[in-house]
């Protein structure tokens, strides 16, 4: 099923930013390949910012560019999209707490190689952020642009949906997902991770501190969403993404611990049918140890485009050729 397997740093661990964490990949039609992470002092502190680079159809990563507003406010979890014009949206969120998060955005009409000015994606929101908090959106067969969001507002964990008929111009959201229990306790859940199965259902992951990854489903093509539920996916309670191919196969990226606040490694890539059901793990990112995380999974031209944190000194990318033969997990 995997033909081939490259792994390169997207930039050397002595770079300018002592610490890096959260990036997001997406592959491009010329054959680039554009990341972007946050990267600083520490996170939370006031020197974090947003980079970008890209990579050039030759393989070669340009050096990193901040994109971001250098004014003492840290910056966090950048997602990349881009719209059916062309046009590259980078999304991330701005404040010095999670719960106060706002969610702003640039965009690019070349690739990444320049920017817009930062802008605010709802203005005046106040509700702990906005849009994508960290995995990338999903654009359904029925052509509605799905972000998936959550809030950590008054320390609880909860997450919706920012819906777009109009491809990211403008938002509403859906209302929190309904909070499920498990042993008796309230489970907390954010960072959800979308995809569509081949009948137009639309479906999530979601993070838990809970030891499992939790899901949830939608029959209206995202606007509304069924209670959560357990799966029998770990979770160290650390973040994980997922994508489909063309085969009709879906891709899972994540650390395999069942244990709350668990370490994380290793890291693992997995594969399932687009119900999610029969989960196999393919192989393994990085075994361990040190932190390997936060992942972000692209399909693009039979090729799973991966980027991952590593030891928060560095941003890893991955290409996995697939075999277009084989249609099985």
């Amino acid at each position: 099923m995997i033909q081939s397997v490259n792994k390169e740093y997207i930039f050397p661990a002595d770079s300018e930013t002592k610490s890096c964490h959260a990036s997001t990949v997406l592959p491009l039609a010329d054959g680039s390949v554009l990341a972007a992470w946050f990267g600083g002092k520490h996170e939370k502190d006031k020197t974090v910012e947003i980079y970008t680079s890209v990579r050039s159809p030759a393989g070669e990563w340009s050096a990193p560019l901040c994109i971001s507003e250098h004014n003492d406010i840290p910056h966090w979890n950048p997602v990349l999209y881009q719209r059916e014009n062309g046009t590259v949206v980078l999304f991330y969120k701005y404040g010095c707490e999670i719960s106060d998060w706002i969610t702003k955005y640039v965009e690019s009409a070349d690739g990444g190689r320049t920017w817009s000015d930062p802008a605010e994606l709802v203005p005046g929101d106040i509700s702990g952020g906005r849009g994508p908090v960290k995995n990338k959106c999903l654009k359904t067969s029925g052509g509605m642009l799905i972000a998936p969001a959550s809030t950590e507002k008054n320390r609880l964990w909860l997450p919706f949906m920012d819906l777009s008929s109009d491809d990211g111009v403008t938002w509403c959201k859906t209302d929190l997902f309904e909070r499920p229990k498990y042993r008796g306790a309230n489970v907390h859940l954010i960072q959800p991770s979308l995809w569509e199965d081949a009948a137009g259902g639309v479906h999530c992951f979601l993070r838990s501190d809970k030891g499992a990854v939790y899901r949830s489903d939608s029959a209206d093509g995202g606007r509304t969403w069924r209670k959560p539920y357990r799966t029998r996916i770990p979770n160290n309670n650390s973040g994980l993404d997922c994508c489909t191919d063309a085969a009709g196969r879906l891709w899972l990226v994540y650390n395999p611990v069942a244990e709350n606040w668990g370490v994380r490694y290793p890291l693992t890539l997995a594969c399932m049918d687009t119900a999610g059901r029969n989960l196999k793990d393919m192989f393994v990112l990085e075994p361990g140890p040190g932190e390997f995380s936060y992942p972000a999974i692209v399909c693009r031209d039979n090729a799973l485009h991966i980027t991952y944190t590593c030891k928060r000194k560095q941003i890893v990318y991955r290409k996995i050729t697939l075999e277009e033969s084989d249609k099985t997990c």
